[in-house]
């Protein structure tokens, strides 16, 4: 198992320095700064395309990361290129939050202030903190916090709006995208709002942030993972009645991970130890989707009873993390095995060997699919680059 291990702990630094690599070489905007806005699938630049806040966060939580590991002031440089253009272009001086869409030139675009992408960006700025010490990006992350619970956070029913007009107003149409429901509460954006307040707290110990990242967890336990199945509910409305049956692999296995990284983060052990078991139950519910050749299909219709079974790169970069962490809590070794497999398949399939990145993903019937995004607002180097940093660490501590 240990030379298994460091065989997947090698491969996976020698891939995150191929991931950075693409983001250095080919997404630089020098006409306009920061960083252009979406690559086709054979790599041919869109010098006209919009610039997004959810792929600049995480762009810049990319680059500070890759720091925080291993010490590249190439990383780090690219970061403070990344913070810049998000301090300067993203950040709505007149009504505060984060502009959802700025055009070529770094004008707004679209004002919506989508909570999803006010999350994003507080956790980037948290992770650059770490990285820069900079001390305006952590008052600014601290900022954007604040704003996040003025207007956001429902003081009747807990939990957190979906999005609201630029002036915090409410909106008609509060989806991030066409394909999700219109409804006031999603799982998502509550577990990125979970992830962002975790990083927060790592550089600012406040004891409200704790208790607010604590809520969340009780939040995830009580109202968002449905008790009988272990899986997520998508989508509520604002008294937490579910709203979807459509069952998430991807964010499924991603949950796993990310509720025990808050639990420990505020150094809960009742909650810690209650999260372990959810874990492990989200990620053997989890593997009612993983395929013959190790990837974890996108999604299941139980109305329907029916498989989407196009496997995309990112449900694949939580499958690596998620069912790593499954056996660490465990020691169910099926779970290694199952994260050992998901990189296989990633490796075999989803990495772009020709042109660097990760390909969008694989459609049903085994094609690649080629009329996605290499980047773009939703195709980022987020999931890929923090599932090598995350196991790679977890790698570390298990042969240490």
């Amino acid at each position: 198992m240990k030379a298994d291990l460091a065989k997947y702990q090698q491969e996976l630094t020698q891939e995150l320095e191929n991931i950075l690599s693409f983001w250095k070489d080919f997404t630089l905007d020098e006409v306009n700064e920061g960083f252009v806005g979406r690559i086709n699938n054979i790599n041919q630049i869109d010098d006209t395309a919009p610039k997004g806040s959810v792929l600049n966060a995480r762009i810049l939580w990319t680059f500070s990361a890759s720091y925080n590991l291993k010490k590249d002031f190439d990383c780090l440089q690219l970061a403070n290129r990344a913070f810049e253009y998000i301090r300067d272009h993203f950040i709505d001086q007149e009504f505060g939050g984060v502009y959802w869409m700025l055009d070529v030139k770094g004008n707004p675009l679209d004002t919506k202030k989508q909570v999803y992408a006010l999350a994003f960006t507080i956790y980037a700025l948290s992770e650059y903190f770490i990285a820069s010490e900079a001390a305006d990006s952590k008052a600014l992350a601290i900022s954007l916090y604040q704003e996040l619970m003025a207007h956001s956070y429902d003081q009747q029913n807990g939990g957190y709006f979906e999005a609201f007009s630029r002036d915090w107003k409410e909106l008609a149409d509060l989806r991030l995208s066409d394909k999700d429901a219109n409804e006031k509460k999603t799982m998502n954006t509550h577990l990125h709002v979970l992830e962002a307040f975790t990083t927060l707290y790592r550089i600012w110990p406040d004891g409200t942030l704790r208790m607010n990242i604590i809520n969340l967890i009780d939040t995830f336990t009580s109202k968002i993972i449905n008790k009988e199945t272990g899986n997520l509910v998508l989508f509520l409305d604002e008294e937490w009645n579910p709203k979807s049956e459509i069952i998430s692999y991807g964010h499924d296995i991603e949950a796993s991970w990310l509720l025990l990284e808050a639990a420990q983060a505020v150094d809960d052990k009742d909650r810690i130890d209650k999260v372990k078991i959810l874990a492990v139950q989200m990620a053997a519910v989890s593997q009612k989707g993983i395929d013959a050749d190790g990837s974890l299909w996108y999604e299941f219709d139980p109305c329907e009873n029916h498989f989407n079974k196009e496997k995309h790169w990112w449900v694949q970069a939580e499958a690596m993390v998620g069912f790593f962490n499954a056996w660490q809590v465990s020691g169910e070794e099926g779970f290694l095995q199952t994260s050992l497999h998901s990189w296989t398949f990633v490796k075999n399939e989803i990495i772009d060997h020709q042109n660097g990145e990760w390909f969008w993903g694989i459609t049903e019937p085994g094609q690649i699919m080629a009329n996605e995004d290499k980047v773009g607002p939703w195709k980022c180097p987020y999931h890929n680059s923090r599932a090598c940093i995350e196991l790679i660490r977890r790698i570390g501590v298990e042969l240490a």
